[in-house]
């Protein structure tokens, strides 16, 4: 089969064919019919984002497909079946601590590593091989609008830490990082959900009339000064009613006076997930007044992608018309153009806008 290899960090991507992938017990073998291109990956590729990952490697973070093959472990897919296959690999043998590997993308700890190497390569490929479970079952669509549910790649990330926050219909949610790629999505799925209000910071302000144009009042927009107190202040002021959630989503280039801005707009017994990519990069360490966590009786939590549930309900939210794929603007590209696709997704991300493979 055709794939795009990641032979050594800072080199283009390399266009060859290599052996189709084999399957094992437990394992489903998928036709890649559309895989996203993530707006910083050129950042993972270049070594910029320090992402554990062993090369050579087929890179990629998710994608839509039609099953090929499945094994005796299978009591639903069929062949043809359309699934998102979920990047997201849980080791099987700790229920308590699962070891987890990005397949095709990077790894947490050493044991994420160790399943790396075998669930090693990614969906920038004609086809792929993944775990019996993280082949989920879409339903039918129109093969056109393959390309337009990667959208569920980057929504699910958002959705999993307002899973872990419990966030309920009425509620109202802070996002902070809402004008970047994963913040609006996270604006969107949250209406989906019910939200009473979300309050959207930033500095981009087109990006801010964008979410105001797309979601009426129940979004309030707040453009940013870079004054942490000023900030701060202004965030509480857009709220119609005391912030029940804020979820940080803001990318490693941001300054933590302005996770801190954000997060501490939240009430008392309030929630706060940190979901971002503050800090990967070095500088400065998040600061927050113990007495204030502890005084209001605030929650704060990290959460790292979603648990394995989240596709199947957020199909739902879809299928429901709840939450509408038609925010997304897509640009596909063949997988020949493979690095001509990291690099338009690169100078084209943002809200709402989306760069696909189309092997």
């Amino acid at each position: 089969m055709k794939a795009a290899i990641l032979k050594s960090l800072g080199q283009p991507l390399a266009i060859e064919r290599i052996p189709a992938p084999e399957i094992g017990t437990g394992e489903v073998i998928v036709d890649v019919i559309a895989a996203p291109v993530l707006s910083y990956a050129n950042e993972v590729f270049s070594g910029e984002r320090r992402y554990s990952m062993e090369l050579p490697i087929v890179p990629g973070c998710g994608a839509i497909g039609r099953v090929r093959a499945s094994g005796p472990d299978a009591t639903h897919l069929k062949n043809g079946d359309w699934v998102f296959c979920d990047p997201t690999v849980r080791s099987r043998d700790d229920a308590l601590m699962p070891d987890i590997t990005l397949q095709g993308w990077s790894a947490r700890s050493e044991g994420g590593l160790r399943l790396q190497r075998y669930f090693h390569d990614g969906p920038f490929a004609e086809m792929i091989r993944v775990p019996t479970e993280n082949a989920i079952g879409i339903g039918n669509i129109d093969p056109e609008e393959a390309a337009r549910w990667c959208a569920l790649n980057v929504m699910l990330v958002p959705y999993g830490g307002l899973l872990a926050a419990s966030f309920e219909a009425g509620e109202t949610l802070l996002v902070s990082g809402a004008t970047g790629n994963f913040g609006s999505a996270c604006v969107a799925v949250a209406i989906a959900m019910g939200a009473r209000c979300v309050i959207a910071p930033g500095r981009n302000e087109r990006a801010l009339d964008d979410l105001r144009r797309r979601f009426g009042n129940r979004v309030q927009t707040v453009p940013l000064s870079g004054d942490e107190e000023r900030d701060r202040e202004r965030m509480r002021c857009a709220a119609p009613a005391p912030i029940d959630c804020v979820i940080d989503l803001l990318p490693p280039s941001a300054p933590t006076t302005a996770v801190r801005a954000a997060l501490m707009t939240v009430r008392p017994y309030g929630r706060v997930v940190l979901m971002g990519g503050v800090g990967m990069l070095g500088g400065d360490g998040l600061d927050l007044p113990y007495p204030w966590i502890m005084r209001n009786d605030i929650t704060v939590r990290g959460k790292w992608m979603y648990p394995p549930v989240a596709a199947t309900r957020m199909t739902g939210l879809i299928r429901s018309g709840l939450l509408d794929l038609g925010h997304f603007d897509v640009a596909a590209f063949a997988l020949d153009e493979a690095n001509e696709a990291v690099a338009h997704a690169a100078a084209n991300g943002g809200p709402f806008r989306m760069t696909v493979i189309r092997p």
